[in-house]
């Protein structure tokens, strides 16, 4: 059995100091999406108010800031899973079958 090395978690004793967002860019496990995604999440511009909840909660990586201040959603790395839009309070996000 291996040796592993402990190491120590750092108190984070402010909001500040935690993370923003994906703690990596979208390609940093794979190329891309398999292609098996079924429904893709379609952002409304219009209706983002930019909380970043979406940003926060995507396993994947694959929404980010645009320079507009609002999102945008990367889809060579979306697998379509729907938390994204789930979160959004406001509806912003909908869920859209994928065309073929």
């Amino acid at each position: 059995m291996k040796n592993f090395k402990r190491v120590s978690v750092p108190v984070l004793e402010h909001i500040e100091q935690y993370p923003m967002g994906s703690s990596c860019p979208s390609f940093h496990i794979t190329d891309q999406n398999s292609g098996w995604r079924v429904f893709k999440p379609v952002l409304n511009t219009e209706k983002c108010v930019a909380c970043h909840r979406c940003y926060l909660v995507c396993p994947d990586g694959a929404i980010h800031p645009s320079e507009s201040g609002k999102f945008e959603i990367d889809y060579e790395y979306c697998k379509g899973c729907g938390i994204c839009a789930t979160e959004c309070k406001i509806n912003a996000i909908q869920m859209v079958k994928e065309e073929k």
